[in-house]
């Protein structure tokens, strides 16, 4: 019957164990070495930010017969600087300008549709400040401060602070390495990115906090036992919550990558991709962080208190004294431990001799 079991009982009856919390020192190397890349993709490299920010113009034309080197030409000879262009899988031609004047921005327009063979009246125009994407960063600024004020002290009077403060570095992990996932491959940075990035803060607390409550049930009262010690405790939780995590990030994933190659891949919403690709990398980051990172740094912040460092003494000692229970001669072991008297009182039941029949005893 046992072998029956599936791998997500078999995790939750701790019959089988991965020792995350144990090998915490291995997950912190590859998160180091990740965060390094990403830092340094940001420093050297920086983010590709798009008009919204630095400010310019945009221009989209729809059902163009031009190529992308012909439109960048004409753009720069008219602008004078260099401009970003692009194609779409649908047709459409891109062309990203600095700032221009209305006038002058029309009459690029006029050019690119004679160029394009397409009607000026087709060609999509957008012009767009720098004041508004500081805006818009200031924004997104106020909002992530707010929110993980919030965060804090919710989890710090539903948990306690050391949860908050796990959770929060987990939090910092995520959006590190998704802000140098941009700044590697030179993605754009939109307003739908930073959408983006506000909606996984909130997937990968969603992960740990579930981890949390489940490390929590185990280690209620727990200093009042000498079985487990805090870091075992959690790492059971985290074994407990494993297959769930992991099958909500695929849940989560599935349709993130379906916008990914469909939208943006086939249909051509650079939209959808700017999104899409702060959901998949963050949501990845999130499942990663809460199992190896969150629950693993609270058990080390948690270890570092003189009741769980007792409990450690206690859990060690209890075992140390069991194992010379095993190891030692029975006929020596009496008193040692309840361990030692249970093996002596199995080992009398199955060495008592057997029962002489009455008939054979009155015949002596």
């Amino acid at each position: 019957m046992s072998g029956r079991i599936g791998i997500g009982q078999r995790l939750y009856q701790g019959q089988v164990s991965v020792n995350f919390v144990g090998r915490r020192r291995t997950w912190y190397v590859i998160s180091a070495i990740i965060l390094l890349v990403s830092v340094g993709a940001l420093l050297f490299r920086g983010l590709n930010l798009g008009i919204e920010f630095r400010g310019g113009a945009d221009f989209a034309i729809s059902n163009a017969t031009c190529s992308v080197e012909q439109a960048r030409t004409v753009a720069e000879a008219k602008t004078g600087a260099q401009a970003i262009v692009t194609s779409a899988v649908n047709g459409t031609i891109r062309v990203q300008t600095e700032s221009l004047t209305a006038d002058e921005s029309s009459v690029l327009a006029g050019q690119l549709a004679d160029l394009c063979g397409v009607p000026k009246s087709e060609i999509k125009v957008q012009v767009v400040g720098p004041t508004w994407g500081s805006e818009i960063s200031k924004k997104a600024l106020q909002a992530l401060v707010v929110f993980l004020l919030l965060v804090t002290i919710f989890l710090s009077i539903y948990f306690e602070w050391r949860m908050a403060v796990a959770a929060l570095v987990a939090l910092a992990h995520d959006l590190v390495i998704t802000i140098g996932i941009y700044a590697l491959t030179g993605l754009e940075v939109t307003p739908a990115t930073v959408i983006g990035l506000l909606t996984i803060l909130g997937f990968s607390l969603y992960d740990t906090v579930v981890v949390f409550d489940k490390v929590k049930e185990n280690t209620r009262n727990i200093a009042g036992q000498s079985v487990l010690t805090y870091s075992e405790a959690a790492n059971l939780a985290l074994n407990q919550t494993l297959v769930r995590s992991i099958n909500t990030s695929i849940v989560a994933l599935l349709p993130v990558l379906a916008i990914i190659i469909i939208g943006a891949g086939l249909l051509g919403a650079g939209t959808l991709l700017d999104l899409a690709v702060a959901l998949a990398v963050g949501m990845a980051a999130g499942t990663y962080s809460s199992i190896f990172i969150a629950t693993p740094f609270l058990a080390q912040l948690k270890e570092r208190q003189p009741a769980m460092r007792s409990l450690t003494a206690r859990v060690n000692a209890r075992r140390a004294q069991a194992g010379k229970g095993r190891t030692g001669d029975l006929d020596d072991a009496g008193g040692e431990g309840d361990f030692a008297i249970t093996t002596r009182v199995d080992d009398t039941v199955r060495n008592q001799p057997k029962r002489v029949s009455r008939s054979r005893r009155s015949k002596s």
